[in-house]
């Protein structure tokens, strides 16, 4: 791509997409490609833009998907119209596109056919099933089959996703959010994606032919076996309630946690949270409450309140049934967030492989809009905040949130360096409170039970119920909630632990791995940290010993070169030498490994220290406690 615009034009589907979103063109500026003829002397004198447009670059992903979804890839010429219509140097626009793994800038078939290759499903057999479906589907199938990361569906493993481009027309998958485009073809294929998992390649190649006619995907409580047990706080309402219906969700206790809010005002919330002791439960495990009233205090105007429901850490995917199960929650626990931090607009970053919650969550921001729970006068009380859904596109790193904040404001999403922390100059440089579907969720129990109550559960220092994502190697994988405290042999009895259990890994890719003989180690931050692991985000990946270690230590390597942003040197180039030395002794053990067991060390040691953010620091404890607390490459 070209450091200007070039002489390449979009087609009249991509001209179509991308108006759809950003409306008609303001002027001939806007559309002609190096024919000053078809300006009109209104041009001549002047155009429309500048700052205008140059404010709207934050649509540039919008824009992008708008084109991928209509015509399964992006081409110069649809990329140069949409530039200009925003003001985006092509190059600029041209490197975020690249970025992400679901766009593409070559041409490619309109079905593309997502295999997870990720640790759940590697162990589940996906590399026979990439096999089987790549041997079904040849060069002239109209299939596109590409090797995923984790797609969040662990519990269901191995599994695929299916995304078909076209007009958005209602199917399956449903249309993409925002303004609806004409279908002028009317006989085009329309746009429309579909889960399979568990996959067979029979199943794989059915769906990637005809996506509206696959199987549908099962309820969201198939993954909670808990489902409908009396005792339980955050999926108390997943099987019971209908997710589409906020008059069900109601019924079951909806909204009640935010007219206590209106009740207690900004600041009763913020100390209401503060006094629960709740943490953020990505990972990080920061007081919400700080973040909140430091966010709450800033002087400069507007604030934002930011939802990172990109949760791509391999092994996870408790946001996604929650936000699938039970979406009115986390609307209703946003507008709390909101109300308490002084902000009037929230974004939901919601990953890209994620249709079904796409739709739902679209579905419940409708209703609760014109049932005035969200707009200009939530309940009637003088408060106005609304909420917009912004679509990832495969990355991984913008799970870190200043990468994130990057992404919603069009580019490319690298970390930023901090200070300035988010509660100072977060997204679009102003304050933001950011925190994960899990943390938002959480409040309501807060709220309705009282900081007191809420504080009883679990232990001291880490308050309140958990959720755990249990997958791999045992009878009854998926979301379990126990107050924080448990031990891991309790959450492994719940979910039926293998009689030849080798290991568990904890936290994803970027935890750690713990022994059979363990299982006495209690789930809380403070009990982990002192055995030596992380808790993480709540991933407990069970590995038996059919399951050959080396081949998984591996994966998670290829995992963090592929998604390293690149932008430190540290993290680009540590994560290439993991992956090189795991190649060079995926065979070998002992003395002959010693070498590479060495220099891992080194690498890990740099990448831990030096790189600008998590998933630097991170990307060597797995192998780490793999060669060290399991003996990988004795």
């Amino acid at each position: 791509m070209d450091l200007h615009f070039g002489d390449s034009k979009p087609t009249d589907e991509e001209r179509e997409a991308v108006d759809a979103l950003l409306g008609p063109p303001g002027s001939a500026w806007e559309t002609a490609f190096g024919d000053s003829t078809v300006r009109s002397d209104a041009d001549l004198r002047w155009a429309r833009g500048g700052r205008a447009a140059r404010e709207r670059r934050d649509l540039l992903l919008p824009g992008l998907h708008a084109v991928n979804d209509r015509v399964g890839w992006i081409s110069e010429g649809a990329l140069g119209y949409l530039c200009r219509r925003l003001t985006v140097p092509p190059a600029e626009a041209y490197g975020v596109a690249t970025f992400y793994s679901m766009f593409s800038v070559k041409p490619r078939p309109a079905t593309v056919l997502h295999v997870c290759t990720d640790v759940a499903c590697a162990a589940k057999g996906s590399a026979e099933l990439c096999a089987g479906v790549e041997g079904r589907l040849g060069l002239g199938s109209g299939v596109s089959v590409e090797r995923s990361p984790c797609l969040g569906l662990c519990e269901r493993a191995p599994a695929a996703l299916v995304v078909r481009a076209g007009s958005p027309a209602a199917g399956p998958g449903g249309p993409p959010p925002g303004p609806r485009p004409s279908n002028a073809g009317g006989a085009e294929k329309s746009h429309s994606t579909a889960v399979v998992a568990p996959a067979t390649p029979e199943a794989a190649v059915l769906a990637a032919s005809a996506p509206e006619a696959a199987e549908p995907e099962p309820p969201a409580s198939l993954a909670v076996p808990q489902a409908g047990q009396p005792g339980l706080t955050l999926l108390r309402r997943i099987g019971v309630v209908d997710p589409a219906s906020l008059d069900d969700y109601r019924s079951h206790g909806g909204y009640t946690a935010l007219r206590r809010a209106f009740e207690l005002g900004p600041a009763g919330v913020i100390r209401e949270v503060t006094d629960a002791g709740l943490v953020g439960r990505g990972g990080a495990a920061f007081p919400t409450g700080v973040k909140w009233k430091a966010t709450a205090s800033q002087p400069d105007h507007p604030h934002y309140l930011v939802c990172n429901a990109d949760e791509s850490e391999p092994g996870t995917f408790k946001d996604r049934v929650l936000m699938e199960g039970d979406p009115y929650s986390l609307i209703e626990a946003m507008t709390i967030a909101g109300y308490a931090v002084g902000a009037h607009k929230g974004y939901l970053y919601l990953r890209g492989e994620y249709p079904r919650a796409l739709r739902l969550l679209d579905n419940a921001i409708e209703q609760a809009r014109a049932r005035g729970l969200l707009g200009d006068d939530v309940l009637g009380q003088g408060y106005a905040f609304d909420i917009e859904i912004r679509r990832g596109a495969g990355a991984y790193i913008c799970g870190e949130e200043t990468a994130l904040f990057n992404s919603i404001e069009g580019y490319r999403g690298e970390p930023r360096s901090k200070p300035p922390f988010p509660v100072e100059k977060g997204l679009f440089g102003k304050p933001t409170a950011e925190n994960n579907v899990e943390t938002l969720v959480n409040v309501l129990p807060i709220l309705t039970m009282g900081a007191e109550a809420y504080a009883a559960i679990g232990t001291e220092k880490s308050t309140g119920p958990k959720l755990f994502c249990v997958s791999g190697s045992v009878e009854r994988p998926g979301i379990y909630e126990l107050p924080f405290g448990a031990t891991l042999g309790e959450l492994l009895g719940l979910a039926g632990k293998p009689g030849n259990l080798r290991a568990v890994l904890l936290g994803g890719a970027a935890g750690g791995f713990v022994r059979a003989d363990e299982m006495d180690i209690p789930l809380t931050f403070e009990g982990t940290r002192a055995a030596g692991t992380t808790l993480g985000s709540g991933v407990v990946l069970a590995v038996d010993d059919t399951v050959p270690l080396p081949r998984i230590l591996l994966r998670i390597a290829e995992f963090f070169r592929d998604e390293s942003c690149g932008q430190c040197v540290p993290c680009r180039v540590g994560t290439v030498r993991q992956e090189e030395a795991l190649h060079r002794i995926a065979e070998r053990t002992g003395a002959a490994a010693a070498g590479d067991i060495a220099l891992l060390r080194e690498v890990g040691r740099a990448m831990r220290d030096a790189s600008i953010c998590g998933l630097g620091q991170t990307a060597w404890n797995a192998v780490e406690s793999a060669i060290d607390r399991l003996g990988a490459y004795e």
